[in-house]
């Protein structure tokens, strides 16, 4: 089944079961019927421009109910979705686009003070594949673009017939979208994957969690990423349930009331989300009777705030996810009747159709129950390849289909996996992945950077932050503060460095290879005396 076979089946279903409930945007609502009808006219929309079966739609927008719109009307159309991360800047947005051809695009005018109406008429000459912008909203259109209002009116010539019948030919394991996400080298790679391989993972997540028609799921999580649209949309739409959007993006006292206002049953989040809503003053106040389960994942979650999130949120249903983009994404997933300690300790047991190894990182012998080694994956979940990288998708699945996580796991007796550790680089703060070589790229165009290594140390907020070495040019002068300014506006700020220490050289091996482990090593050690010096 295609995700628009399973909308479709869900419209026939529940017909007047709430899909999408926007509580900034005016509380909109829209019913399975309602989002139907209105991926079709997306559909007809981008059959009337020219779009074809496997040409690339991008969207590059926080959390809106248009963004699930356009996103269900571009692939039931055969097209494939490049997600955007609303966080990034001209220049991130600007590989992504070209890097996959995108041929439209989908974008609000802004974002938290962002214009994408200014960066993209700037990117708009060095990005020959992109022929149209729609932008989401009713203000005036500058000229060379496109209304959403409009684009919708535009596929009005499109007989419904044509629509079934452009369906009709997008099959189960078709590509479907594009999720760049960091990867062992360079920029962001842009994972492909398919119907088959999302649309079932985001019904699997939903059966740990016994989501059925008459749940609502509030999705502080943003679309862009797998979480939000595989976790959250598509487990809704597998499942009949609504989804409920408290905001563009995530606050603690907005989640928490949408919750309470739509009778929420179910939660999404990663454990910074979680710490800061049971840290909000009116929580006692609030009526969250509805809840009971949700999905938490992308880092560790400490013993307290497991225990506070089924006391105090309700949630004693609660399930911890694991996985990553290149296997659509959730390999791993804990039980609603699973107690505080497995749920802190693992990630859960392996999802039904995916297999799991645990292998050691030097020879690829598979390891007995409870040794530490790399956690492999091999199943319909896992990605077609890395789009037009064909060594690098060599080197991250093996001829056996395996995918290689890079992740250090130790498979208990009972099946239940803990992740140890990571054999890459990356740093995962918040639940956003951040590649350590592209910070460094940028911190290295500064005028005054003569040389930077990123890496990442522990956050009790966010699991990890981004901490950078930089070492100056000669005769320069300059501080933390300002290195960390010239940053702002130019890079994502999740990526932006949390810590910028200024040295005169970097710790390195005798043949003057930098070792970056020592650099953390030494950043906590400097963290630790720091802590105990008197006040």
């Amino acid at each position: 089944m295609t995700i628009g076979a399973a909308l479709r089946r869900a419209a026939e279903n529940f017909p007047s079961n709430p899909a999408i409930c926007s509580i900034f945007q005016g509380g909109l609502a829209l019913t399975y019927a309602a989002l139907d009808a209105m991926s079709d006219q997306v559909a007809a929309g981008l059959i009337a421009g020219g779009v074809k079966a496997g040409d690339r739609v991008a969207i590059w927008s926080a959390n809106r109910w248009e963004w699930l719109v356009a996103h269900h009307g571009a692939v039931r159309a055969g097209a494939i979705l490049v997600p955007v991360n609303p966080a990034f800047r001209a220049e991130e947005a600007r590989h992504i686009l070209a890097d996959s051809g995108a041929v439209l695009l989908f974008s609000p005018r802004s974002f938290r003070g962002y214009s994408y109406l200014s960066a993209i008429t700037a990117l708009r000459d060095v990005l020959p594949a992109l022929r149209t912008v729609v932008l989401f909203g009713d203000e005036a259109i500058p000229a060379g673009m496109s209304g959403w209002d409009d684009f919708l009116a535009s596929g009005s010539t499109v007989a419904r017939e044509e629509i079934r019948a452009r369906e009709a030919e997008v099959a189960c394991d078709a590509p479907c979208h594009l999720q760049y996400t960091s990867g062992t080298t360079g920029r962001p790679k842009g994972a492909l994957l398919t119907h088959r391989g999302i649309l079932n993972n985001g019904y699997f997540v939903g059966l740990r969690q016994r989501l059925g028609p008459k749940d609502s799921i509030c999705l502080p999580v943003p679309f862009f990423h797998c979480f939000g649209i595989v976790l959250g949309a598509l487990a809704a739409v597998a499942h009949g349930c609504e989804i409920v959007l408290p905001g563009e993006s995530f606050d603690p006292l907005e989640t928490l009331k949408a919750v309470e206002g739509r009778r929420c049953t179910s939660l999404y989040g990663v454990p910074m989300m979680f710490i800061a809503m049971l840290g909000q003053p009116g929580l006692a106040a609030l009526d969250l009777g509805a809840l009971r389960t949700g999905a938490i994942g992308a880092a560790p979650c400490p013993l307290p705030t497991m225990n506070a999130i089924v006391d105090t949120l309700n949630m004693r249903e609660i399930t911890v996810v694991y996985g990553m983009t290149e296997t659509s994404p959730i390999s791993f997933q804990s039980r609603a009747d699973d107690g505080a300690e497995v749920r802190v300790s693992t990630v859960g047991a392996v999802q039904p159709h995916v297999e799991a190894k645990v292998v050691d990182p030097s020879s690829g012998a598979t390891l007995p129950r409870g040794q530490r080694g790399e956690l492999c994956i091999r199943g319909y979940s896992v990605m077609r390849g890395y789009w037009n990288r064909p060594e690098a998708t060599a080197e991250a699945i093996d001829a056996d289909g395996w995918m290689h996580s890079g992740d250090l796991a130790v498979m208990r007796p009972d099946g239940y996996a803990q992740i140890v550790g990571r054999l890459k680089d990356t740093i995962i703060r918040g639940g956003e992945n951040i590649y350590p070589r592209e910070v460094e790229e940028f911190l290295l165009t500064l005028p005054e950077v003569s040389d930077a290594y990123v890496f990442g140390v522990p956050s009790q907020v966010y699991g990890e932050e981004v901490c950078a070495w930089v070492r100056l040019k000669p005769g320069s002068a300059a501080v933390a503060p300002q290195i960390q300014d010239q940053c702002k506006g130019r890079i994502a700020t999740y990526k932006i460095p949390r810590v910028v220490r200024i040295v005169a050289e970097f710790p390195a091996t005798a043949s003057g290879k930098v070792q970056k482990f020592r650099m953390r090593e030494m950043e906590l050690e400097h963290r630790t005396l720091e802590e105990r010096r008197p006040a």
